[in-house]
């Protein structure tokens, strides 16, 4: 069974004629109405507020009439008033019902449509023949109030699922109508969907990059805000990447295309929005399998109530008829329904406006049952972007001499460690031979031979078992203490120098740790680093737990020993080079930052790059569950309370005069159930991203 994006009603796949095809994925719709909402919400809300102008005089008309004139010719005026409403402004309702029977299915029009029809026809045969019944009660007020205020109800509803997708539609009106197409010495205006991979487009200042590309000519500053969150513009010259969305603030500039329509970065995040704010979460399965049920389940009741007080109860077929009623308009399960969708929009929405993406609405509901937290070093805890400290030349190799024959062995390397060997040689002029042979050891260092048969190898202190000095090793011990990570170079077998290497922490980190210690979190950081440097690094962030000189696999087995002892793990890390423990993780917290994001990464995938994120999702999948399970609370609470009520439970208290007022009662109160659920999800708002 599918579920309706709109109203939350199952839909039966099989059955239902009422769906949408939008970027590869399937929407299933329980009526026209909720299906013109999903497509054109602009034109829904117009219709419905016209149906509303329509209804709310003309009601205001009937109740005055219905309790202020005795004059035999009101029933007729009465008549006609309440059946403009029950069937102009009420003919959604009766389009709902059309719909469920075309798609062999129900939904909450078909309660609506019931409940004011009973009402309506029975005050009308009281009309035309006022002889049919005991009594000649009309209740043309009761059916026009009712579907006056659903509609109002609705139209609330409306209005706050507004205000809560605002965050997707910013991000939709990101992306450009149109580009200048460069095209000879001629430039052409042409709509966005026209543009191919490979044009070259002129971005002029105070425009939206069109697409994410490549700078070809001319330079300028871009505001990154909508991706990195950075109020700081970013300079960009030729060969830098642009995103697709960002603002051109001072130049002209020309890009290359190098991704368009799905394949951008922007198109990736809004569908990752839209998917977590339309996907299931687990909790709502039980919501679910109640909703395919319900409506049924809820007529049976009506009818059984309605037929069990009128033959045993004493009652006149006028108040059973309202008893059926009240019990159809009561039970309507639009809370039911929103309960999970309304929060999922407003949580996923409000995280990606921010910097956040949440894939999937079960994302955030495993973030809610997180109680460990496993930390990559680099690149998560660190800024990830090492730089050569010293350079000490042993065995009468040179500062020079020792950095040259490292950048050669690491020049083929891929190692952001290696990459700042070689960045500091370049930076000092150096010349850098390329080996003939090159062998990387996953998790100590590289090995390689010079054009002269030289074997440099560049690695951790496993590599050179034996070959310390005393002299050196207390000068590696002392470097780390300083918290530096040693390279040692070695020629031919032998120890020639020691390359120190620091990496800063994030500005956020020691908050990050902070704030997951005081949360109760058990947070592990698993580093390939020795255990000294790990230990100066966890002492500095107050990490208490730390695995160091950790190869790739080290850190699924904690993950899989943490599982195994009943934790739910997060891990977070850079999102390709931890992919496998990400995936192991109960949830997966990728970093990245611009246009090289890892969207298949991680659960979740943090754009700003920013550590502290990774806990803000946390508490927010902790917060939306929270906010899930009080809007399920209140909606079956709702119908458990208040259908005994509608059904007659009152009467031996109050007698049946209670019903002068419960049917209407009934639809204020499911206006109200659907807005309070709405509202209580809008709440999830006043949780603070940024810190």
């Amino acid at each position: 069974m599918a579920t309706d994006p709109i109203c939350g009603m199952s839909v039966d796949e099989k059955s239902s004629s009422l769906f949408i095809e939008q970027q590869g994925r399937k929407y299933y719709f329980c009526s026209t109405t909720c299906k013109i909402q999903f497509e054109k919400p602009e034109k829904e809300l117009k219709s419905l507020k016209h149906a509303l102008l329509v209804a709310v005089p003309l009601t205001i008309i009937v109740f005055v009439l219905t309790y202020a004139s005795k004059d035999t010719l009101v029933p007729y005026v009465l008549f006609i008033i309440a059946t403009v409403v029950q069937f102009y402004s009420g003919e959604r309702f009766y389009a709902g019902i059309v719909d469920a029977i075309k798609n062999r299915s129900s939904n909450m029009d078909t309660l609506i449509a019931i409940g004011t029809t009973a009402a309506w026809a029975y005050s009308t045969t009281v009309v035309f023949m006022p002889s049919a019944f005991p009594t000649n009660s009309l209740y043309f007020d009761t059916s026009t109030i009712i579907i006056s205020l659903i509609l109002a109800g609705t139209y609330l509803q409306r209005m706050a699922e507004s205000k809560a997708s605002n965050s997707i539609a910013s991000l939709m009106k990101l992306q450009p109508k149109k580009a200048h197409l460069i095209k000879g010495n001629s430039i052409i205006e042409k709509p966005i969907d026209e543009i191919k991979k490979g044009d070259i487009l002129l971005v002029k200042p105070g425009e939206n990059i069109p697409t994410d590309s490549m700078v070809v000519n001319g330079s300028s500053s871009i505001d990154e805000s909508m991706i990195t969150g950075e109020s700081m513009s970013v300079a960009k010259r030729k060969g830098d990447h642009v995103t697709g969305g960002t603002v051109n603030l001072t130049s002209s500039v020309q890009i290359k295309v190098e991704k368009v329509g799905e394949d951008t970065m922007l198109a990736q995040i809004i569908n990752i929005v839209q998917e977590a704010a339309s996907s299931k979460v687990p909790i709502q399965k039980l919501a679910d399998k109640v909703s395919s049920y319900f409506v049924p389940t809820v007529i049976v009741i009506g009818i059984l109530s309605s037929v069990g007080w009128y033959l045993f109860g004493g009652v006149g077929l006028n108040i059973a008829v309202l008893i059926f009623v009240s019990v159809l308009i009561i039970a309507c399960p639009c809370a039911l329904g929103i309960a999970t969708p309304a929060a999922l929009l407003v949580s996923s929405g409000m995280a990606a406006k921010n910097g956040i993406l949440v894939k999937s609405g079960e994302s955030l509901q495993e973030a809610s049952r997180i109680d460990a937290v496993v930390l990559d070093k680099t690149g998560t805890l660190t800024e990830g972007k090492p730089s050569v400290i010293d350079v000490i030349g042993m065995s009468g190799f040179t500062y020079d001499k020792v950095l040259v024959l490292a950048a050669m062995a690491e020049s083929n390397s891929e190692h952001i460690i290696g990459k700042a060997v070689v960045k500091k040689a370049n930076e000092r002029n150096l010349k850098i031979e390329f080996p003939k042979k090159f062998n990387y050891t996953i998790g100590s260092g590289v090995t390689a031979s010079g054009k002269d048969g030289t074997v440099v190898t560049v690695g951790n202190t496993d590599m050179f078992k034996g070959k310390f000095t005393k002299a050196m090793w207390e000068l590696v011990l002392k470097l780390e203490q300083e918290g530096k990570s040693c390279l040692i170079v070695g020629v031919n077998g032998e120890i020639a120098g020691i390359i120190s290497i620091a990496d800063k922490l994030k500005k956020d980190s020691k908050q990050t740790i902070q704030a997951f210690n005081k949360s109760g979190k058990e947070v592990w950081m698993i580093t390939g680093d020795n255990n000294r440097v790990a230990s100066s690094i966890s002492k500095e962030l107050g990490i208490k737990n730390f695995i160091s000189g950790a190869k790739p696999k080290d850190k699924l087995k904690k993950i899989n020993d943490l599982q195994k002892h009943g934790k739910h793990v997060a891990m977070i890390g850079d999102g390709i080079n931890d992919a496998p423990a990400l995936t192991k993780a109960d949830l997966g917290i990728a970093l990245g930052s611009g246009s090289d994001i890892a969207m298949q990464s991680g659960d979740v995938v943090l754009i700003k790059n920013r550590i502290y994120d990774a806990y803000i999702s946390i508490e927010l999948g902790r917060k939306t569950m929270a906010k899930i399970r009080q809007n399920l609370a209140w909606a079956f609470g709702y119908n458990a309370v208040l259908i005994p009520i509608a059904a007659g439970a009152l009467i031996p208290l109050y007698t049946i005069n209670v019903y002068n007022f419960l049917p209407m009662f009934s639809g204020l109160a499911m206006a109200f159930s659907s807005v309070t659920v709405v509202s209580n999800s809008l709440l999830l708002g006043r949780f603070k991203i940024a810190n």
